[in-house]
């Protein structure tokens, strides 16, 4: 009877340790997207037209993802075999010298026509904004525009549009949370919110810390986000004095599990890697018409479960918000790539005017 106990217990311990553990939740909205990024990472390629004459990008991102594209294993000078086709311009360019480029691209290339431009895509900062010339048309109407996050209003399009993870003004030092003591509802990074009335509010309540001034150094700015449970940025609230602030930290937030808080008065639909991550939910969009009162309303009502999980998702995430040269699998450029070669599916025109799937 004994050894018959034995072996049971045995068996059930067996069979407690073959139970499958249950995965971490997944970041991403498709299923299938680490093979889906395998073949991107394979098959896809870009040309890249010739600019006029040289310039520089005005933002960091922008700089780091044209460099990193023009000698990355995506570039290709054989236009007959890309997917997508990269129309380089300097951010200072009027209007009338971008119709006039569009224009050359048009008539003196066999490749814009094919698909009236929504196979190519451009980079500005500020987004491209509406004209009555046919070739700024096209351009705005189709082709895929690539900007800083965050893009003014009216100036996104988002069926087609993609915006860039913001590069962090600082890196913070990793931080064991062990050692962390004392916690805080939320951490307010150096001008992430620009609201007056926010701005007063914040400084008066205990909950917040907020910085009046750039960190002193990595570790502290680590230190700050790891005591954290939210990490407040603003964006484009307008009035006040207010505006969008800075969310240049926002992929650390992730990385370092503060749950990112983005206050909000209008639609936002360009938040960075919308395609690829569950954004809402590991991260809170609230409106700031209430005030912080308001905001921490919202926060309240985050269980502590809901919260574990919005930061471990957050941390999978961040990954992906991280540029680093030369790029790396599944950093921020390569998931902007990936980005684009989901659009490399457009309706292409035949010579005689039919319609072909590319």
């Amino acid at each position: 009877m004994a050894s018959s106990l034995i072996i049971l217990s045995l068996l059930l311990s067996f069979s407690l340790l073959s139970t499958p553990i249950a995965p971490s939740p997944s970041p991403y909205l498709s299923p299938i997207f680490l093979k889906n990024y395998n073949s991107m990472s394979a098959t896809l390629r870009i040309f890249t037209y010739i600019p006029f004459k040289p310039f520089s990008f005005s933002s960091p991102a922008e700089s780091l993802f044209y460099n990193s594209l023009l000698t990355s294993p995506y570039a290709t000078h054989d236009p007959d075999h890309a997917h997508l086709f990269f129309i380089p311009f300097s951010p200072d360019l009027s209007t009338r010298s971008l119709a006039r480029l569009i224009r050359t691209v048009r008539t003196d290339l066999p490749y814009w026509n094919r698909t009236l431009g929504a196979d190519h895509f451009f980079l500005s900062s500020s987004g491209v904004g509406y004209s009555s010339d046919r070739n700024v048309v096209e351009l705005k109407k189709n082709a895929i525009q690539v900007s800083s996050f965050p893009v003014p209003a009216g100036k996104f399009i988002p069926h087609k549009d993609i915006s860039l993870p913001p590069v962090s003004g600082w890196v913070p030092v990793p931080v064991d949370e062990s050692t962390v003591r004392e916690r805080v509802l939320g951490f307010v990074g150096y001008g992430s919110v620009r609201s007056l009335s926010l701005v007063k509010e914040l400084l008066e309540d205990p909950e917040f810390l907020m910085e009046s001034e750039p960190p002193l150094t990595p570790s502290s700015y680590g230190e700050k986000l790891a005591k954290s449970d939210f990490c407040l940025f603003e964006y484009g609230s307008g009035g006040d004095g207010g505006g969008s602030g800075d969310v240049s930290g926002i992929g650390e937030a992730l990385r370092f599990g503060c749950v990112p808080v983005v206050i909000s008065d209008r639609p936002i639909q360009d938040l960075p890697l919308m395609d690829v991550v569950r954004w809402q939910e590991m991260a809170v969009i609230v409106g700031g018409g209430g005030g912080i009162q308001g905001v921490k309303k919202v926060l309240r009502r985050v269980d502590e479960e809901s919260l574990a999980r919005m930061k471990r998702l957050g941390a999978a995430a961040a990954q992906h918000f991280l540029w680093n040269s030369p790029p790396q699998p599944l950093d921020a450029f390569n998931t902007v790539a990936y980005q684009l070669w989901l659009r490399r599916h457009a309706v292409r025109y035949a010579e005689r005017g039919e319609w072909a799937q590319n």
